[in-house]
């Protein structure tokens, strides 16, 4: 005997909003969490959220963060009749119990699927794209329209329109031959010919005794059909078609309702006899779990360690080069943004790299925030301030600094060179390189590489699989060839990682790991750095050899005397003429110059590269170059008569003014260009006859911080502004769905609302309105108030008094979550709230 409690058990939920109101606060906050864009602004009511979770745009986004089993769940609902419940839907992924699978279908773990459906519908219900008990699940409105089959987009399942959807518009007689053709009774309406007709195909004995005396040929167009597309051409299909008079297959088919037809010319085969054919799976191919990643090679972790930390050390020289090198010839913005395709080819001569390795590097010191435009009037690419204070940090420091800010940019270093929609070619550091994808993407690449044994590496053919299971509908545009922008980025991400030194011989490094773990990488890194040199061997033959990495002063001075001629586990400098002037120009003397490499060599100053360097300076500032347009001075006359007797100095126009003056008609840049070309040794002076030094950290931008990454939807708010989110929504809801009732005098009738019913603002006296706050502070009661701000517009709350004086009320407001302070003239009217119901 049952025992009677006198407790009515819960009613299930009619409505999403009534859903959404008997959760907790905690699953409230993590629905908010997981779809941000629900709070742009913050609802007003739980009914105001469950119309934007609603939203097609807000469905799509949620779908996109879905992987391939939760998705195919969903897609799985969509198909079945609205209301099933959890029963059907395992039989839909599984097969129909006791119905042996169709041959083309791919075998399919039941066991797996029946374990993981439960966390995907739970899944579904958390981000409130399904809703109901679990003898009734229902999809929201928009999910179900985009995710249920048609005749025009099938979608994965492969599946057409049910028989009700395609019959929509088929006469009433046409359906009642349907059911004569099929073996059926006729009935008295076409709703109940086109129920007996549903019946018959999902009724797995009947429909298959009326296959049974198909055709073979008739089964074989059926079977072209089965997993998708479900559409097909035939001339004149619209026409009525009987038993008795079909001459071949697809005439049999429609004359029994197993095809109708859907235009002129094309007929599809129902959502029914799909899955009947099916064995009642709705996907051919199931997977309630990720394809496992295999490693195709395995090394020492060691080895992959100092592999990487070699080139994290080469990654951070490599930027070095490139700023110090702009530096000295920032080159210009174009007039559309980026860089021009000339100044990129010379950027990585000079650096001896690929120009797409050149193009990375550069949007990786412009996503550090090291590289930017001046903003002058003729702008150009130059180093910040941020680069001067790089430098001084440690390397792993700078190193950690590059690595962050690559793995958030959304700029796209690999599109440099390929050309936009338009036809337009994408130019390094230009405004077309954001995506979107890019980062949620490297991050994933990672979480592969990381979940795999260390010293494990995998190419993108053995990632990608992996990566489409987890976010399928968030591929990209496709790109040509099969391949959408997930397959590039993937390929490129591990590119990139692998020039960076996240990853060394294709495996996840030990400091990778603490990059994507949200940490610190410099600690991990810093003991497996190269230490830095303090010293260089110099050779006979004008050239030094660094055995190793040099510490940034000494690389850098090195770099301004002396030209790089080759790199690798050695960097050998060249000293030339045009180098030592360089120095020279710089600020240096020949002092210096010979003191500085005595104090770095561990080797004597060879001979002639002692002559170099004196030569150099001997001759270096005897000819001086001004503005006029420009001149030259030199105390030796002789010099000034060579000059002008050399037929090369004909294209600077010189002119003799004084013995030791000659003017010329090109400006001083050309003229010292030009004169260095010829071999001389002359040096810019300012108006007062004093040398210009030509420092080689003189150009810098303005201070400019990183570019922002370009947000992929709205950012998650913090836990604290989701709770105060959550109070609101609740608070709201309450003073929107709270029952109500008159006051002693009840509110008055409003003209437009005679009734003064709780749709409209309450409305009473001033009197009234004063003598029921003054009521309520002292029986400690909530109260209903409609109030006009200072904007003008009028609003309902739910306050509880808790002071009146001087015209205005003190109270707590329940939606706001706040203490206000009410202006007692500006309240419309009050009401007592039904405690009670």
């Amino acid at each position: 005997m049952t025992e009677q409690t006198g407790e009515r058990p819960a009613a299930p939920p009619r409505t999403l909003a009534e859903e959404l109101r008997a959760r907790g606060d905690g699953a409230l906050a993590a629905l908010l969490r997981a779809r941000p864009d629900l709070l742009n602004p913050v609802p007003s009511d739980l009914t105001q959220l469950a119309g934007r979770i609603s939203t097609r745009a807000s469905s799509l986004r949620a779908l996109e963060r879905l992987d391939r089993f939760t998705l195919q769940a969903a897609e799985a609902l969509a198909a079945a009749p609205d209301g099933c419940d959890s029963h059907t839907v395992l039989a839909l992924l599984t097969g129909a119990p006791g119905v042996p699978p169709h041959r083309h279908a791919d075998p399919v773990d039941a066991g797996a699927v029946a374990e993981a459906l439960p966390a995907a519908l739970a899944l579904l219900r958390e981000r409130a794209l399904l809703w109901g008990p679990d003898a009734t699940l229902r999809l929201v409105r928009a999910v179900r329209e985009i995710l249920a089959p048609t005749t025009a987009h099938p979608g994965p399942t492969g599946l057409g329109p049910t028989l009700a959807e395609a019959t929509v518009g088929m006469s009433p007689g046409r359906l009642q031959e349907l059911l004569a053709d099929a073996g059926l009774p006729t009935t008295h309406d076409p709703v109940s010919a086109v129920a007996a007709l549903t019946a018959l195909l999902t009724d797995h004995p009947r429909a298959a005794a009326l296959l049974a005396t198909a055709p073979p040929a008739a089964i074989g167009v059926l079977d072209r059909l089965t997993w998708g597309p479900p559409t097909g051409t035939v001339p004149d299909a619209a026409r009525p078609v009987r038993a008795a008079d079909a001459r071949s297959p697809v005439e049999w088919l429609l004359a029994r309702g197993l095809l109708l037809p859907t235009g002129p010319g094309t007929v599809v085969l129902p959502r029914e006899a799909a899955l009947h054919l099916r064995g009642g799976r709705s996907h051919r191919t199931v997977e309630p779990a990720p394809p496992p990643v295999e490693p195709v090679r395995a090394h020492d972790p060691q080895l992959v360690d100092g592999t990487a930390a070699a080139q994290a050390f080469t990654a951070v020289r490599t930027v070095e080069e490139l700023l110090d090198l702009w530096s000295l010839t920032p080159p210009p913005v174009l007039r559309a943004g980026g860089l021009g395709v000339r100044d990129l080819r010379r950027t990585a001569a000079a650096l001896d790299l690929p120009e797409p390795t050149a193009a990375f590097w550069l949007e990786t010191a412009y996503a550090a925030g090291l590289l930017a435009a001046d903003g002058e009037a003729d702008p150009v690419w130059a180093p910040t301030p941020a680069y001067d204070g790089w430098l001084q940090q440690p390397v792993a420091d700078r190193w950690a600094l590059l690595a962050r800010s690559w793995l958030a940019a959304t700029r796209v270093p690999g599109l440099v060179g390929g050309r936009d929609p338009r036809g337009k070619v994408l130019a390094a550091l230009g405004p077309d390189l954001d995506r979107t994808l890019a980062p949620a993407n490297r991050r994933a690449v990672l979480r592969q590489l990381a979940a795999l044994p260390p010293g494990s590496a995998a190419p993108a053919a053995a990632l990608l699989p992996a990566l489409r299971w987890h976010r399928p509908r968030r591929g990209g545009p496709a790109t040509g060839e099969g391949r959408d922008l997930r397959d590039d980025l993937t390929g490129w991400a591990l590119t990139e990682a692998e020039l960076l030194g996240v990853t060394g011989r294709g495996a996840l490094a030990g400091p990778a790991r603490a990059l994507l773990a949200g940490t610190d990488p410099a600690p991990a890194l810093e003991p497996l750095l190269p230490q830095p040199l303090d010293h260089v061997i110099l050779q006979p033959d004008l050239t030094a050899i660094a055995p190793g990495p040099l510490h940034t002063p000494l690389a850098q001075a090195l770099a301004l005397a002396a030209d790089v001629e080759s790199k690798g586990g050695a960097t050998v400098y060249r000293f030339t003429p045009e180098s030592v002037r360089r120095a020279l120009d710089a600020g240096r003397t020949a002092a210096e110059l010979h003191e500085f490499l005595t104090r770095h060599s561990r080797t004597p100053v060879p001979q002639p590269l002692g002559y170099l360097i004196d030569d150099v300076a001997r001759r270096h500032g005897r000819l001086r170059v001004g503005a006029a347009a420009a001149y030259l001075r030199c105390d030796d006359e002789s010099l000034l008569a060579e000059l002008l007797a050399d037929r090369r100095s004909a294209q600077l126009r010189l002119r003799r003014l004084a013995p030791t003056v000659l003017a010329a008609q090109a400006g001083p840049e050309a003229v010292l260009t030009g004169l260095r070309a010829m071999g001389y040794a002359p040096a810019a002076e300012s108006a007062e006859g004093d040398i210009l030094i030509a420092r080689p950290d003189a150009r810098r931008t303005p201070p400019r911080s990183a570019p922002a990454p370009v947000p992929d939807g709205p950012p998650v708010p913090a836990d604290v502004l989701l709770g105060a989110a959550v109070r609101a929504v609740r608070a709201g809801d309450r003073a929107s769905t709270a029952s109500r009732r008159s006051t002693v005098a009840g509110p008055a009738a409003h003209p437009e609302d005679p009734a003064g019913g709780p749709s409209r603002l309450p409305r009473t006296a001033a009197a009234e309105t004063l003598a029921a706050l003054q009521t309520a502070v002292l029986l400690g009661e909530r109260m209903w108030i409609g109030y006009v701000n200072a904007e003008g517009s009028a609003g309902q709350r739910i306050v509880s008094p808790v002071k009146v004086e001087g015209g205005y009320v003190t109270a707590y407001d329940h939606h706001r979550d706040e203490m206000r302070t009410f202006a007692l003239h500006r309240i419309t009217g009050v009401a007592d709230l039904d405690e009670d119901g």
